[in-house]
């Protein structure tokens, strides 16, 4: 019996060992994987960014004429969702105007950014798409880990607002923006920005923090030498991915997850890009180009 036991023994030591060393070794494929780019999936960065490179064009605003998006059935600009968007932004043309004015930025450049955020849950959602938003002529507010019509998270928000007091941080706007987004004293701001940025009845904050994160991040690349304040693509990746992947460079790639309208596949540099130039809205939300 207890020779029984201990051959037991050994053998469950001899599967541990035999578990481990799978387990090293699928570590290290992946990570050799990762090295060479074996595991690059699309999604994580757009393939045709020779098409999102306007700064190599001589002039932007032909460019622009030559390339704007036609109207089609295929693709975002015919979907259901897209109806929805146009006629919430229509309406809320005054809110996003002054969120984008109180932020310093465009505001055409903010609706880039909640597009992508819009489409992706109405995507995965569309039940309640087709019973409940779209009948009501509302945007989705998002829950869990992001919350809102921006898909804002909390700590980002945090981040954001950190960005404006740190004058050291390479994110800093200056003096003038210090106190945009300050809060009462003795407030608990923790729940007033889950307030603020949860309000389906007034998002004004949802797209000023947009506003700020894109400001944040053209602030930033400035610094070390880059403008894309007229990027829409790039600045629309990083809101999607967040600050940790801003790295300043000379050749940003567009991308970020994927999100599927009509059958067609959308990164968030593609959603954003596309409905920046395609001229939708171009009368409420005018199209800047350098």
């Amino acid at each position: 019996m207890t020779e029984n036991f201990k051959k037991v023994k050994r053998n469950i030591f001899r599967i541990f060992v035999c578990g481990f060393a799978i387990i090293g070794f699928i570590f290290s494929a992946v990570f050799v994987s990762m090295q060479f780019g074996w595991l690059n999936v699309r999604g994580s960065a757009s393939e045709r960014n020779s098409y999102f490179d306007i700064n190599k064009k001589n002039n932007a605003k032909n460019f622009y004429e030559q390339s704007k998006v036609d109207l089609n059935q295929e693709g975002w600009q015919g979907s259901a969702e897209w109806g929805l968007l146009k006629e919430v932004f229509t309406r809320d043309q005054d809110i996003i105007k002054k969120a984008a004015s109180d932020a310093g930025i465009s505001p055409r450049l903010i609706i880039s950014g909640v597009i992508g955020e819009q489409f992706r849950f109405f995507g995965s959602r569309r039940e309640s798409f087709k019973t409940y938003f779209e009948p009501l002529k509302i945007l989705a507010s998002l829950s869990k880990i992001s919350y809102g019509i921006a898909g804002l998270k909390p700590k980002t928000v945090g981040i954001i607002e950190d960005n404006l007091k740190n004058k050291n941080s390479p994110f800093y706007l200056g003096t003038e923006m210090e106190n945009v987004v300050d809060y009462l004293p003795g407030i608990d701001i923790e729940k007033e920005r889950m307030n603020r940025i949860t309000d389906a009845k007034n998002p004004y904050y949802s797209y000023l923090y947009v506003g700020l994160f894109m400001r944040e991040i053209i602030s930033q690349w400035r610094r070390s030498g880059f403008d894309i304040s007229n990027r829409p693509e790039i600045l629309a990746t990083l809101y999607n991915l967040g600050f940790y992947y801003s790295v300043p460079k000379e050749n940003p790639l567009a991308g970020g997850s994927v999100i599927n309208v009509n059958g067609k596949d959308y990164t968030f540099g593609d959603m954003a890009y596309e409905f920046y130039y395609s001229g939708e809205l171009s009368d409420i939300y005018p199209i800047e180009v350098q």
